[in-house]
């Protein structure tokens, strides 16, 4: 196997491949990245048995083959080679030989056999969407998924392909997030998974490389074809992301939106982020949180810790209802506020024990469980 590469197409490609690698790999091959070489193009894949990443990256191969390399020592290697050209040439005991300027480098790897191959895209539920709409919709709900391991089922994002809308919903049992957007779902192809935080934040490290996505699953795992654009540095064709999904049924979400509006706000976003963020300075681990004070055209936003002090934000609003007072937690109220792009948004109140809701005028709802006020 012989070929010669671009250096920083090179060290791009081990990027987007890197992450899938743990610190713990249950196997020595499980560290390593699988190069096969054929063509105009080498193919990098690294796996951990639950989620695995595919890319291609143009090369100008002399010999074909395949080998497989510890991934973060390669990458840490590629990226502090002296010049742009690297040779690459693996010898039949797999050890491969890495050369630029005046730099020389020999690895031990390990044979492609071991290597456990990716599944690949079969009769699945198929559908295209929009790279750009998908990395909006994630980000706009991915910060309410659950980290409680015990919680496994709510440690990701459910989509949920049915009745003519894609539905992304996230939990972790005190607040909820959740967006949709109208698409084309064939009754037969109809079905809902969810995928697992890591695969998550992976998904949203890759989705602005090109245009469009294609996501495939069944009822035990999914996987992504990310189209690639022609200058996406080295990349081409398309990256392919395969995940295991959490197995299980995902709660009911609908049942805890609040079907009836009592008060409801329009605030300006970054406005109102910049108060609660301000505010928010003042708490501790023993009183966090902020209090949201609703009277006759005015919000007034407080937050106090007993070892500091307090802290007092007020902004004017279109308010006319009667007066209220309700408690959060600060970073449940900034985590939608950051993760929106709209101007506006809309703040649904009842009292102080029920939950506040914020909504755009697109199909997004953040549902935040208050904090009681002593």
């Amino acid at each position: 196997m012989k070929l010669k590469i671009n250096r920083d197409h090179f060290s791009n490609g081990l990027a987007q491949v890197l992450n899938v690698v743990g610190s713990k790999a249950t196997m020595p091959i499980l560290s390593n990245v699988l190069i096969e070489a054929e063509g105009n193009h080498i193919t990098l894949t690294t796996t951990n048995l639950d989620l695995g990443i595919r890319c291609k990256i143009k090369a100008e191969v002399k010999e074909g083959g395949a080998v497989t390399l510890p991934v973060k020592r390669l990458a840490t290697i590629v990226r502090e080679l002296p010049n742009q050209d690297v040779s690459f040439d693996s010898s039949a005991n797999h050890q491969v030989k890495l050369t630029s300027g005046g730099s020389t480098f020999r690895i031990m790897g390990i044979g492609k056999d071991e290597f456990p191959p990716l599944p690949e895209f079969g009769d699945d539920r198929t559908f295209t969407l929009e790279q750009s709409e998908l990395i909006s919709m994630l980000k706009s709900v991915a910060y309410a998924q659950s980290s409680d391991e015990t919680r496994y089922i709510l440690n990701g994002v459910y989509f949920n392909f049915r009745d003519g809308k894609l539905s992304l919903v996230a939990t972790d049992g005190r607040r909820l997030a959740l967006t949709s957007k109208e698409m084309e779902v064939p009754e037969d192809a109809s079905g809902a998974i969810i995928l697992p935080a890591k695969t998550v934040s992976e998904l949203q490290r890759m989705l602005d490389k090109g245009a469009k996505l294609k996501v495939s699953f069944n009822e035990r795992r999914a996987a992504f074809q990310i189209q690639t654009d022609k200058d996406s540095s080295g990349l081409i064709d398309s990256i392919y992301l395969y995940s295991k999904v959490v197995e299980g049924n995902y709660p009911n979400y609908q049942q805890v939106i609040p079907k009836e509006t009592h008060q409801r706000i329009k605030l300006e976003r970054e406005l109102l982020q910049q108060c609660i963020h301000r505010a928010a300075l003042v708490c501790s681990e023993k009183s966090n949180s902020v209090k949201l004070k609703m009277t006759s055209n005015l919000l007034e936003i407080t937050a106090q810790s007993p070892d500091f002090g307090e802290a007092h934000e007020s902004m004017a609003i279109d308010y006319n209802g009667p007066d209220l007072q309700v408690a959060f937690n600060p970073q449940f109220l900034l985590d939608p506020l950051k993760a929106l792009q709209k101007d506006e948004v809309f703040f649904e109140v009842k009292d102080e024990v029920s939950p506040g809701v914020f909504k755009t005028l697109e199909s997004f709802i953040c549902v935040i469980m208050p904090v009681r006020l002593s």
